[in-house]
């Protein structure tokens, strides 16, 4: 008897396959933080939200045309809440005490993204959320509302032609810019319960239609990376505590089958070394003087010199 509805992931052509000489930039929600941190530790280089976590394709899309047309933060984007400085593009980690601390934080990962953006091979965007929130001041959409009084925001939800259309005019001017990257759309499997059950559903649809219509159109592809909690693992001890975020054991799963559809067997057997060699270093010893321990040391140092020959970093 089979008791699981196990999506069935498809290898993409050899084009769409990633290897550790490309390029990667990861933005979205924190699932991509979760997916950027994997690469990472499997040796690949990857930038992963730049801007902190973002969850509407509206400020994602915001940001990306940002770095494209080279506008970095100024003083004037700052301002001062409970304390911090915030920036209404960026999360609440970016916040800080001091305001030029803060720019100079925020315009550190803005220069590294940018170059990250105008030179990767691949894009990841993964969309947390249709629901946005205004300013009522401006009409503007921002990325975090930084525990400012709710009265002063609007909410709603954006329509799947308007996601359509905002990704659309992003990827035309990143296209221009950059010609080759080759884009991947995912919706976060993050269930946004502050928003209510129910509108949590039309706002995960709006975005699951808006991608089904881009990748129609366009050389897209999708990452069913909601489906694989939602449809296949689907059960609570796959959550965290909080039981919205995926547990490590979820995002285990969901990596598996990110490299069953992105990564071909030497890729595959590549980031396992790179993986293991990364946890062996971290290992702490009873002895670290031990002759067994030292011998073990020059072997991993062995191990590293050679991954660093293929251009790995350890």
């Amino acid at each position: 008897m089979n008791f699981r509805t196990k999506i069935k992931i498809d290898k993409l052509p050899n084009d769409w396959l990633i290897n550790h000489k490309k390029q990667l930039f990861l933005m979205g929600s924190c699932f991509s933080d979760n997916v950027g941190e994997r690469l990472k530790n499997a040796g690949f280089s990857a930038i992963s939200n730049p801007f902190g976590t973002l969850y509407n394709p509206f400020s994602i899309c915001q940001n990306i045309e940002r770095l494209l047309q080279d506008c970095p933060f100024e003083e004037n984007d700052l301002f001062f809440q409970n304390g911090l400085w915030h920036s209404f593009s960026h999360h609440s980690s970016f916040s800080c005490i001091d305001k030029k601390e803060c720019l100079k934080n925020i315009n550190k990962h803005f220069l590294s993204a940018q170059e990250g953006l105008l030179n990767a091979d691949f894009l990841f965007l993964t969309l947390g959320t249709a629901w946005v929130f205004k300013r009522k001041e401006n009409g503007e959409i921002v990325s975090n509302c930084h525990k400012i009084p709710a009265k002063e925001f609007l909410r709603e939800k954006l329509s799947v032609d308007t996601v359509v259309k905002r990704l659309e005019e992003t990827i035309l001017l990143l296209k221009q810019k950059n010609p080759m990257i080759k884009i991947v759309l995912s919706v976060s499997p993050i269930r946004h319960l502050g928003d209510g059950f129910h509108e949590n559903q039309l706002s995960k649809s709006t975005l699951l239609l808006a991608i089904d219509e881009l990748c129609k159109q366009q050389n897209i592809k999708y990452f069913p990376s909601y489906e694989i909690v939602l449809d296949d693992l689907r059960d609570y001890r796959f959550f965290a505590d909080d039981m919205a975020h995926p547990s490590p054991l979820a995002v285990d799963y969901i990596w598996e089958k990110f490299g069953e559809m992105f990564f071909d067997e030497s890729t595959q057997q590549l980031s396992f070394r790179v993986e293991k060699l990364k946890k062996s270093f971290a290992h702490r010893p009873f002895n670290p003087n031990s002759e067994e321990y030292q011998k073990f040391l020059l072997s991993l140092e062995k191990e590293r010199k050679i991954l660093e020959k293929q251009g790995i970093v350890i």
